[in-house]
């Protein structure tokens, strides 16, 4: 069922870092002072998009009375109130530490933008020096649009030294956009969902798991922790 892989690709928010509640508590204020609610419905259907796309959906949905970029100034704001407090979340740091020590290579695939990584990372600096490299969909300009589209995934396999193809390659994810960008990439995808999620959109993944602490990485052909 599960094939051998050479390299792992991983999202950021909400998979590595604790971050998607900051971005629900950044949103939830913009959208109250006109008086609009920023909901768990709306929130779901951004999961995994680019900031820029975030905002049109935000103020679409909610019909809000700025631009996109009065409402990202107003949600940056925010960020750097919140940011700095961003935490690792339960075994991230123990899976990316081993398959660095291991001499996998692994590189990070997230639709924020390089400010926003740098905000975020700014007290887990050593953490993301461990990736080979990192492509940032909202800034890099090989990813013209965000997930679902499989382009994130495909550029940054494309920077591996070896070039890996895309079924060489495994994806974790924590957001339906993002396993349906994998899959559209051909790569196999472990999901780590916000528990709030129907699971009956999980179907595309190839495993679902509670916890990045849950992963057996010799399941596809990985090595097994020590």
């Amino acid at each position: 069922m599960y094939k051998k892989v050479t390299h792992v690709l991983f999202d950021l928010d909400g998979l590595l870092i604790d971050s998607e509640k900051f971005y629900t508590q950044a949103f939830s204020t913009v959208c109250a002072k006109y008086g609009k609610k920023f909901t768990w419905a709306l929130k779901a259907s951004l999961l995994g998009f680019q900031g820029r796309e975030c905002a049109d959906k935000i103020i679409s949905a909610l019909e809000l009375p700025i631009t996109r970029e009065e409402f990202m100034t107003e949600a940056s704001k925010e960020y750097e109130i919140l940011f700095p407090h961003v935490q690792l979340m339960p075994g991230a740091e123990r899976l990316v530490e081993h398959l660095h020590k291991k001499g996998v290579p692994i590189a990070l695939a997230t639709s924020s933008s390089q400010e926003s990584v740098d905000m975020k990372m700014q007290n887990h600096k050593d953490f993301l020096n461990l990736f080979h490299h990192k492509t940032m969909g909202s800034s890099d300009p090989d990813v013209k649009r965000g997930k679902p589209d499989p382009a994130i995934f495909l550029v940054c396999a494309s920077r591996f030294l070896d070039q890996p193809k895309p079924e060489d390659c495994l994806v974790f994810e924590d957001a339906v956009n993002g396993v349906k960008a994998a899959r559209a990439a051909g790569m196999q995808v472990v999901l780590v969902p916000d528990p709030r999620v129907e699971s009956n959109l999980f179907n595309e993944a190839t495993l679902v798991l509670n916890s990045l602490e849950d992963f057996v990485p010799e399941l596809f052909g990985l090595p097994a922790y020590d």
